[in-house]
């Protein structure tokens, strides 16, 4: 791994994801879905929204996700990902997130769902690298795109290895730094824009997950999808520029879509990638 010229802090990635949520919310989805799509593989799809349900539904497959599961997310965002499987599965659930924002917009979320069908689910404010939570709690730990922006991120990895039960499953969809060296432009566009440092590679992450002492279940290179998302919301932007009202609101639409060409090229130039994984936490009974 990596780091780019700049170290965030926790902090700096706190601040930030509290000050953009409005806007993230009025341009890419007014109900918080805020990740990355599984596309069909059809180049011409450019449902985003299917795409992100896709991907909630790929991940909550290869965790092996039921009505007895307890599950964490972390970073959790606006809640979307947790409501999803606890409304699917009926499983239990938490949800963790750096930004009180998105943890106060995760809560209403929840108190609209529950009016319709109270669900067994908690959202809480805090880190990934001091999850309020007790030794072997959790089933399951997830995430989506999210981990990525830990600064520590070997103590993330050891907080989800500790909250989790002996057996349990590690299992999240991530942003990739797939070789070492990043360009001025990437860096800019992809790396600063999140207050990301820098991350993993595909063979990087795995190796990382196994000295926290994880066992590999799989690893998915999803390159492809991560490049057909900034495809689709670099013309959404486009598209909605045209028609805003206000200067502001152009304007960043505007930068937006610049971007997200700058990140395909990036996800051409192996700076940026995707990649899905699920790690299995090894039995202590086990030899």
């Amino acid at each position: 791994m990596s780091v780019t010229g700049h170290v965030y802090t926790e902090k700096d990635v706190r601040e930030f994801f509290d000050r953009t949520l409005k806007t993230y919310l009025s341009f890419w989805d007014d109900d918080g879905v805020l990740h990355t799509g599984y596309f069909s593989g059809d180049d011409a799809d450019d449902d985003y929204r299917a795409a992100s349900e896709r991907t909630s539904e790929v991940l909550a497959a290869d965790a092996g996700i039921d009505g007895s599961s307890y599950v964490l997310d972390v970073g959790c965002g606006c809640g979307n990902f947790m409501i999803h499987l606890a409304r699917r599965f009926g499983c239990r659930g938490e949800g963790l997130d750096l930004s009180e924002e998105r943890i106060a917009f995760a809560r209403e979320k929840l108190a609209e769902e529950d009016r319709r069908d109270p669900l067994d689910v908690v959202f809480r404010h805090g880190s990934a690298t001091r999850m309020p939570y007790a030794d072997d709690t959790f089933t399951h730990v997830v995430s989506q795109d999210a981990l990525c922006l830990v600064p520590d991120k070997p103590r993330s990895h050891s907080e989800a290895y500790r909250v989790l039960r002996p057996g349990g499953v590690f299992a999240f969809s991530d942003f990739l730094q797939p070789k070492k060296e990043i360009g001025e432009r990437a860096r800019r566009h992809v790396y600063d824009r999140v207050k990301w440092n820098g991350g993993y590679s595909l063979v990087g992450y795995q190796s990382a997950l196994e000295e926290a002492g994880f066992e590999i279940v799989l690893a998915r290179n999803l390159e492809s999808h991560i490049r057909q998302t900034y495809r689709v919301l670099g013309a959404t932007a486009r598209e909605r520029a045209e028609t805003a009202a206000d200067p502001a609101a152009r304007d960043w639409m505007l930068a937006f879509a610049e971007s997200c060409a700058e990140i395909q090229i990036a996800i051409d130039h192996e700076e940026f990638g995707w990649g899905m994984f699920v790690a299995r936490k090894r039995d202590r009974a086990r030899p």
